[in-house]
C-alpha cells in the first residue's frame, strides 16, 4: 500500500476495536473458557462472537446484550419452575 492509500482508511472507532477474549468473557460470566467453545459449537446459547482470522473475540455490547435477553424476572422465574 502507498502513503496515500493508508491515509484514505478510515479508522475504527473506539468501539469497535474493544474486542474481549474468551477468557475475558468467560471470567465475567462464571464459566470456563471451554464452556463457550461447546456453545459456540454446538450453538447451544447463541452469544455471538466475532472472528478474527482463527481468534475468537466477544463485543462488549453483544455481551451485554445476551445478558439483557436471559434476564427473568423474579415473577417470571417462580412461574416458570411451577
Amino acid at each position: 500500500m502507498t502513503a496515500t492509500t493508508l491515509q484514505s482508511i478510515t479508522p475504527l472507532s473506539p468501539s469497535a476495536t474493544d474486542l474481549l477474549t474468551p477468557d475475558q468473557v468467560a471470567a465475567t460470566l462464571g464459566l470456563s473458557h471451554r464452556t463457550l467453545a461447546a456453545w459456540r459449537s454446538s450453538r447451544r446459547n447463541p452469544l455471538p462472537y466475532v472472528k478474527v482470522g482463527s481468534r475468537v473475540r466477544y463485543r462488549p455490547k453483544d455481551v451485554s446484550t445476551w445478558l439483557e435477553s436471559r434476564t427473568h424476572s423474579a415473577a417470571t422465574s417462580a412461574r416458570n419452575e411451577q
